[in-house]
């Protein structure tokens, strides 16, 4: 974790220096600090900072591809003249344990259309998640635990 504050720094100098303070240049430095922390990695003696970075943009760029799925899925329910949409809440079993890792995927679920998180049980063991269409709940714990939670637990542990 400390080298995300290492680099995050060294994009922060680079803006310094170039004293260009634009969000692109930020970026930039951002991506130069990583290479030049990739290049001492066995010395700084961390190599899972990369690994990390390398999950924590995918599980993003996951996210944004589900985001695209649901509205689309969404829309053409709403459009579809019969919609013959069954909605409920089911129980989804975590496998996430902290605040954080529990917190991202009831987000993550919450913006995504179609879905949304309704309540976290006292022992933080079950997610209760409401869906447009709850026709076949299995399918959607399958979703979540392929999904989301698979790619989270990846990146953040």
């Amino acid at each position: 974790m400390i080298l995300y504050l290492i680099n995050l720094i060294l994009a922060l100098i680079w803006v310094i220096v170039t004293g260009s303070f634009t969000f692109l240049n930020l970026v930039f430095g951002f991506l130069l600090g990583a290479a030049a922390l990739f290049l001492i990695r066995f010395q700084v003696g961390d190599r899972k900072h990369f690994l990390r970075a390398w999950l924590v943009a995918k599980l993003a760029l996951f996210f944004l591809v589900e985001l695209m799925r649901s509205a689309w899925k969404v829309a053409t329910l709403v459009l579809y003249p019969n919609m013959n949409l069954k909605p409920g809440i089911f129980a989804y079993k975590l496998r996430a344990e902290t605040d954080f890792e529990i917190t991202l995927l009831a987000n993550m679920i919450t913006l995504t259309p179609g879905t949304l998180s309704v309540d976290v049980s006292d022992d933080r063991s079950t997610l209760y998640v409401h869906a447009l269409d709850c026709s076949d709940p299995s399918a959607n714990r399958a979703d979540i635990h392929n999904g989301f939670e698979k790619m989270i637990l990846e990146a953040f542990r």
